[in-house]
């Protein structure tokens, strides 16, 4: 799976320290969601949109 968190941290001037903070996990997390290294919750998921108020498709891409 593919992520725009970078993206929309950058949009949104937000750190992954900050980011982590806002939705409750530490900041290695939101490093490996960046890295589609880790496939976060449907929780998290939407927890990371609501920040950017947006919907979880616009900033994770599923790849079949």
């Amino acid at each position: 799976m593919k992520t725009r968190i970078k993206e929309f941290r950058a949009k949104y001037n937000i750190t992954q320290e900050e980011l982590a903070k806002m939705v409750g996990v530490r900041r290695e997390t939101i490093v490996f969601i960046e890295k589609g290294k880790y496939n976060p919750s449907l929780k998290l998921a939407h927890k990371i949109a609501r920040v950017f108020n947006t919907r979880i498709e616009e900033i994770f891409i599923f790849d079949d």
